[in-house]
């Protein structure tokens, strides 16, 4: 079953909500977020080839990849702050086209009627700067990945 990515970035604000039901347990979610073979299948759009350089998810740990396709190569880093298994993942997150506009996200796992709950909090440092990450088209790239964990998790 496929359920609806709810994104919400309200206009005058840093912010970018992100909410996502999926039909598995708390630890299979976190297992897609955490482990490097699973996040390599779903993260990022359809369209593009991901190179998970760094991924190290736990306190202090530091995460590098790049995904590519025709249009170019697109870099991403991050470290992880707070890694709370199966509940809670706090991470920095820069992308390279935008030096220095450094997002803190938060991402929480939470069990709601047997099914999984994330929810993604984003603070950019400025407004101006998460409008620019929502004009990059963001919101495609959340909503593709979204999809991509729900076709993953029977698996897991």
């Amino acid at each position: 079953m496929t359920n609806p990515t709810n994104i919400t970035a309200q206009p005058g604000t840093p912010f970018v909500d992100v909410v996502r039901d999926f039909d598995a347990a708390p630890a299979q979610v976190f297992r897609a977020w955490t482990e490097p073979d699973l996040i390599v299948r779903w993260l990022g759009p359809r369209d593009v080839k991901m190179e998970l350089i760094d991924f190290d998810p736990h306190p202090g740990g530091t995460y590098r990849y790049v995904h590519s396709n025709d249009s170019g190569r697109y870099g991403f880093r991050g470290v992880f702050h707070t890694v709370t298994r199966g509940e809670l993942i706090i991470q920095t997150f820069e992308f390279d086209g935008a030096p220095d506009q450094v997002c803190i996200e938060s991402i929480r796992f939470t069990e709601v009627d047997g099914r999984t709950r994330v929810t993604l909090h984003d603070v950019f440092p400025s407004v101006e700067a998460r409008d620019m990450a929502v004009a990059s088209g963001m919101n495609g790239g959340i909503i593709e990945s979204m999809e991509r964990v729900d076709e993953l998790l029977p698996e897991l």
